[in-house]
């Protein structure tokens, strides 16, 4: 016996879902935009867990010079946050690695206090729209460069930390992060060990022997000469950004880039073993 048919009121039909297309533009606050204070200082001190006694200096942290002549902006901070991040760093990376030489011990720290590291870390935490400034030049480079992470590492900001991107790294960004950390410095005594205690997690992950050693170099020739190849490593400059090639057999198989150059090696060589199927 056939089932009953009842009939059903169809809706109306559902459209078809949008084709992929290139990301939306980056949407920045106006160049003359002035982030409510109150706001962004609590914003900040959420984002650290962290109270400031004074916080005078987290504004003067969120300053940048184009505001205003007659306000105080971040620049005498940036200079002690450079010097302080730069001193946890090396306290961190020497107990945490008593093996290492000081050669390796200087190239990990100036790959966690890069100016590409410390900007993702800003872009990650989305720290410039709490910076007061008025140039809007500046909010062009700041925009093309979070386009640019975007493009790169569309699931997790996190997945290349010490960068890559064909977009300088605009120093502001660096600097909003050597500036709240100095503001913290400053208003916590100078004490370096609170001071990395309360800002350690913002630069996760941190850059390891592991993930910053020679390995994928090695890694890459040992390959080539499996197969009686030699990979070669062809380095340029475009700005400020050191670009390397890898050419196997007369063709380029591998690119990578930071602002330094051991770093764009790395990233040159991972590059290439990822498309010649070598990684590991």
């Amino acid at each position: 016996m056939k089932p009953a048919h009842t009939s059903r009121k169809r809706g109306p039909p559902v459209p078809p879902p949008p084709a992929a297309g290139p990301a939306p533009p980056v949407k920045l606050p106006p160049p003359g935009f002035v982030a409510d204070r109150a706001e962004a200082a609590a914003r900040v001190e959420r984002l650290l867990c962290y109270q400031f006694r004074d916080r005078a200096l987290l504004e003067e942290a969120l300053t940048h010079q184009s505001f205003s002549d007659t306000v105080t902006s971040y620049q005498r901070l940036e200079f002690v946050g450079d010097a302080a991040l730069g001193l946890a760093f090396t306290n961190f990376l020497y107990l945490t690695n008593p093996t290492l030489g000081p050669g390796a011990l200087s190239t990990l720290r100036a790959a966690n206090v890069s100016t590409e590291k410390l900007a993702r870390v800003a872009v990650r935490h989305d720290l410039y729209p709490l910076l007061r400034r008025k140039c809007a030049r500046l909010d062009f480079l700041v925009g093309q460069f979070i386009e640019s992470v975007k493009i790169e590492l569309k699931d997790d900001l996190a997945t290349t930390p010490y960068g890559g991107s064909l977009v300088k790294a605009p120093k502001v960004l660096a600097d909003i992060v050597e500036s709240i950390a100095a503001a913290v410095y400053v208003d916590c005594k100078f004490d370096l060990e609170k001071l990395w205690k309360v800002t350690r997690w913002l630069f996760e992950p941190i850059i390891t022997a592991e993930t910053v050693d020679e390995q994928p170099v090695t890694t890459l020739h040992e390959l080539c000469q499996k197969h009686g190849k030699v990979a070669q490593f062809k380095t340029w400059q475009r700005g400020g950004i050191t670009v390397v090639n890898v050419f196997v057999g007369g063709e380029m198989v591998g690119l990578g880039s930071s602002e330094q150059k051991v770093i764009a090696k790395l990233n040159a060589a991972r590059n290439a073993l990822a498309k010649l199927g070598g990684a590991k």
